[in-house]
């Protein structure tokens, strides 16, 4: 009876946990906008949220009273385990990136006391649900937890392949990524850098490296191409469209992205169980699988996922060849970072850095002995170089310098001069509203850029709402990390110090994504966070080791004066008496998870990435409701969103083919020149969402070119000089939407 009642009240503190979650969320400002997220003002919440306001102020309470022992206890427990100076920084990173920076100062300050309070609200009440776990559940329940993850191995590290669990893990992240694909993502392209990734990729389908000019090119004009008398073609680098264009071979290049998140995770596994224990490695692979950042990432057409994907592949081929030393593996490793290259050169460098020297340097075990190993690095740096100089015919070919890399001289030609380049200086960035706040690019930079997108990961890393780096910050602080937390604590502060050369943080989509290397990392370090709390709060009287399954006699002799080897600082407060702490703070974790599938992620499926910036594929279906056929199709509205919908569904064969052909109403004198290039086809006219308000819509049936030049409503000239953000549209072929560029 005694252990029922207690499932009550742990299934009533998640109840609670997972209504303030719900309504914390309905508090904050987000939408399919390209803005960081903020919580509603006061005002504005109690007229627009009072019933979600209402909740909050009653979980607060509750929670507040409910762990009167259990908040004391817990400072204790801090203070004791932490120096001061380690326990300031502690509360500071927990503070300060629960809100995203803000102009207004005052608003700021406000906002962090409201996120930082919301956060501890929230990890209360899952501390408090974990705590009404029945003591004679925990034993059971810790066994459950070994079945799946391996018992614990303490630090012994279990090389191996993927296994049934990792298997299972990856075809979740498959499957969940292709549902969102296709219910949130629609299969459609939403940030200025996927419809160009698309257009490259068809071209590159059919084995060429730039399409004919457009017959006029003012009327098919869309971001992030580069537009030249005889032809036009993406700025991007080759290797991410080349690998989309298998899927749009396929048909399904939407579908490329989520096998690549299925297959990232296996090597994610292959790779940590290289580092560490098998359990931390299960543990980490969980925590991946359920990762909004992660998954969401591998639901885009974004080049991210490959770039991950290609930088584990090479750190799988390193350690097999640290440990091997089987000359193949590092051929293997130095392709694997020439395609990183190919995507994204920046992060190749960064890759080949980090990895070049791991493979170089080795440490004695046992003594502070360095050793250089030179053959293994050369065979790595041969591998890498031989996929990388690839990058020089793509350069001349299409700027006619092997050096000289497209995405560069489409910011010189459109932007000026230099505006692109890494480091700092007075000409760096392009004056993004809202996203690059600084003319120039400097050390004040690089403080804002590091602010917004500490903050992206904690929120996305997990999903968590206690924050996604509370477990990683608690551990790093520790003074407990060994060898291999320290190789992923240089990945992160390379991939961050590299970037910090770089005028911009990458906006607001898909987290922090100049920064998404840092994924592996932070999630490793989050689940040796899990196993060292468990262990750290049961070393100081919250509970026996995780691995100590206690009678009750042996649970009054541990909190008995004779136990004087242990201070029981939270005792009854946590359950000390009668609980695993281990298993309890699986159980928290796990808690938290579910309430992030539970909430976070239809959340930010529904709220923010359907219809994101204004994107929607209903051009498609229109296209088949109407029979557009061999047409000519006017859209108008803004280039972005409204064309840049469009242009995907066009033909490589923009003369010849029989499908419609979508062109830009821009103004009367594009029309009348497309009008005039097509004078054979039948004309439909479609008034895109920032027309309309809402969907696309076609107006009235097909007309001949002659009828369309008197008959059809003529273009609002103002969306021929504005966008979305307000920003001129430069004339045949400039750069106009917001956040749209990948740099290098």
């Amino acid at each position: 009876m005694r252990e029922s009642a207690g499932w009550g009240r742990a299934a009533a503190w998640l109840a609670l946990a997972l209504a303030g979650g719900v309504a914390v969320l309905r508090l904050i400002e987000a939408g399919p906008h390209v803005r960081y997220q903020h919580f509603r003002p006061l005002g504005r919440a109690m007229a627009d949220r009072p019933v979600e306001l209402l909740i909050v102020v009653v979980q607060t309470t509750v929670v507040l009273w409910a762990a009167r022992s259990l908040v004391p206890a817990a400072w204790r427990w801090l203070t004791r385990t932490y120096p001061p100076w380690r326990l300031a920084l502690l509360v500071a990173a927990f503070a300060l990136s629960s809100a995203a920076l803000s102009k207004d100062v005052v608003a700021y300050a406000a906002e962090i006391v409201v996120a930082t309070a919301v956060q501890l609200i929230a990890l209360l009440a899952v501390l408090l649900a974990v705590r009404a776990i029945p003591a004679g559940a925990l034993p059971p329940l810790g066994r459950r937890f070994d079945r799946m993850l391996g018992a614990p191995a303490g630090d012994a590290v279990e090389p191996g392949g993927p296994d049934r669990f990792a298997c299972l893990a990856a075809a979740w992240v498959v499957a969940v990524a292709a549902v969102l694909a296709v219910v949130s993502y629609e299969r459609h392209p939403h940030i200025p850098d996927e419809v160009s990734y698309l257009l490259q990729a068809r071209y590159l389908a059919h084995g060429v490296l730039a399409m004919p000019a457009p017959p006029v090119p003012a009327a098919f004009n869309v971001d992030l191409m580069q537009y030249e008398p005889t032809r036009w073609f993406s700025p991007f680098p080759p290797g991410w469209p080349a690998l989309l264009a298998l899927g749009e071979l396929a048909g399904v290049p939407w579908l490329v992205n989520p096998v690549l998140g299925g297959l990232t995770v296996l090597l994610a596994y292959v790779f940590l169980r290289e580092l560490y224990a098998r359990r931390t490695a299960r543990v980490a692979v969980l925590l991946l699988a359920v990762s909004p950042w992660f998954v969401f990432m591998t639901m885009s057409l974004m080049s991210h996922s490959f770039s991950l994907f290609c930088t584990l592949a090479a750190a799988v081929a390193v350690t097999r060849l640290r440990r091997t030393g089987v000359a193949w593996w590092g051929w293997l490793g130095g392709v694997a970072i020439g395609l990183v290259s190919l995507m994204r050169p920046l992060e190749g460098v960064v890759v080949a850095g980090l990895l070049g020297l791991w493979t170089l340097v080795r440490a004695g075990e046992g003594e502070r002995r360095i050793t250089l190993r030179i053959v293994p690095a050369v065979h790595l740096a041969l591998g890498a170089v031989l996929v990388t100089v690839a990058n020089l015919p793509y350069n001349a070919r299409l700027t006619g310098s092997p050096t000289r890399f497209p995405v560069m001289a489409y910011f010189d030609a459109y932007y000026g001069p230099g505006v692109n380049d890494l480091g700092f200086g007075a000409n760096r960035g392009v004056g993004w509203a809202g996203l690059d706040p600084l003319p120039g690019h400097g050390s004040v930079d690089v403080v804002i850029n590091a602010a917004l997108n500490t903050f992206a990961v904690n929120v996305e890393l997990l999903g968590w709402a206690t924050g996604s780096l509370l477990v990683l910050a608690l551990f790093a602080l520790s003074g407990r990390m060994r060898r291999s937390d320290w190789l992923m604590a240089a990945a992160i502060a390379a991939v961050v110090g590299v970037h910090s050369l770089y005028w911009f943080s990458g906006g607001p989509d898909f987290g922090a994504r100049y920064w998404y290397l840092i994924l592996i990392p932070c999630i490793a370090l989050s689940a040796r966070g899990l196993e060292w709390v468990g262990g750290a709060l049961a070393r100081s009287g919250w509970g026996p080791p995780p691995d100590f399954e206690a009678t009750g006699a042996e649970r009054d002799v541990r909190h008995s004066g004779d136990a004087r080897d242990i201070e029981p600082t939270l005792g009854p407060a946590w359950g000390a008496d009668d609980s695993l702490s281990g298993v309890r703070v699986l159980a928290a974790a796990t808690a938290l998870s579910l309430l992030a599938l539970a909430t976070f992620f239809p959340w930010r499926a529904a709220d923010k990435y359907h219809h994101y910036r204004g994107m929607r594929p209903d051009v498609r279906t229109l296209a088949r409701e109407h029979g557009f056929g061999r047409s000519v199709v006017l859209v108008q509205g803004r280039r972005f969103p409204d064309y840049a919908s469009a242009v995907i569904y066009n033909p490589l064969d923009l003369r010849g083919s029989s499908a419609p052909v979508y062109v830009w109403d821009r103004n009367t004198d594009t029309r009348r020149a497309t009008l005039r290039e097509y004078g054979d086809r039948p004309v439909w006219v479609v008034q895109g969402p920032s027309v309309t308000g809402a969907g696309y819509r076609v107006l009235g049936a097909a007309m001949s070119a002659a009828e369309a030049e008197v008959r059809a409503p003529p273009p609002n000239p103002d969306f021929d000089r504005t966008e979305g953000n307000a920003r001129g549209v430069l004339p045949a072929g400039g750069s106009g939407s917001a956040a749209s560029g990948e740099h290098r």
